[in-house]
């Protein structure tokens, strides 16, 4: 059961990280450098959570999960408010 939740964590993990890199730091620091900011420390927090699990072995019943999906909405969020931000 125990190899069962590494291999799952790490499918996941591996998924979530391609998807955020997808995702990236696409707000530009030149016209919005707040919200430029903010990507980076999502990035940020997105690596320290992949550390966690790395040194618990994925093993923390899906929250560093969750947290990164939550991450990841986060940085959407502030790419759309950037895209807003320059329509107006």
């Amino acid at each position: 059961m125990k190899a069962r939740n590494i291999v799952v964590g790490s499918v996941l993990g591996l998924g979530l990280l391609t998807s955020g890199f997808l995702v990236g730091q696409d707000v530009g620091w030149k016209h919005h450098p707040n919200l430029a900011a903010a990507q980076h420390l999502i990035d940020q927090a997105y690596a320290k959570i992949s550390d966690a699990q790395r040194a618990n072995e994925f093993d923390m019943d899906g929250h560093a999960a969750h947290a990164k999906e939550l991450l990841d909405q986060a940085n959407r969020e502030i790419k759309q408010a950037a895209m807003a931000a320059n329509r107006h």
